[in-house]
């Protein structure tokens, strides 16, 4: 099974759908994290930036040989490809 990603924070979002957001209609989305997508809605209107700032603390946290620049750099190059962000 191929890796899926949350298309909003770039969540690993695992082999299970435990972490995937819902649609309005209570069906899960295979696009976005139970984080970011909630009842077919972002859960923060945000710019793609602000994500960033946001998701660094748990980056770091999840890789503690990881510095700070050096996960906002790699953000900065990957989330311009992820769905919510591909148009803006």
């Amino acid at each position: 099974m191929e890796e899926r990603f949350c298309q909003s924070c770039g969540m690993p979002m695992g082999d299970t759908d435990e972490l995937y957001g819902t649609e309005a209609d209570g069906s899960k989305s295979t696009d976005y994290c139970s984080y970011c997508y909630a009842d077919g809605a972002f859960t923060s209107e945000c710019t793609m930036d602000e994500m960033i700032e946001g998701c660094i603390p748990p980056m770091l946290e999840s890789n503690p040989e990881l510095k700070e620049e050096d996960a906002r750099s790699m953000m900065q190059q990957w989330f311009p490809i992820l769905k919510r962000w591909k148009n803006n």
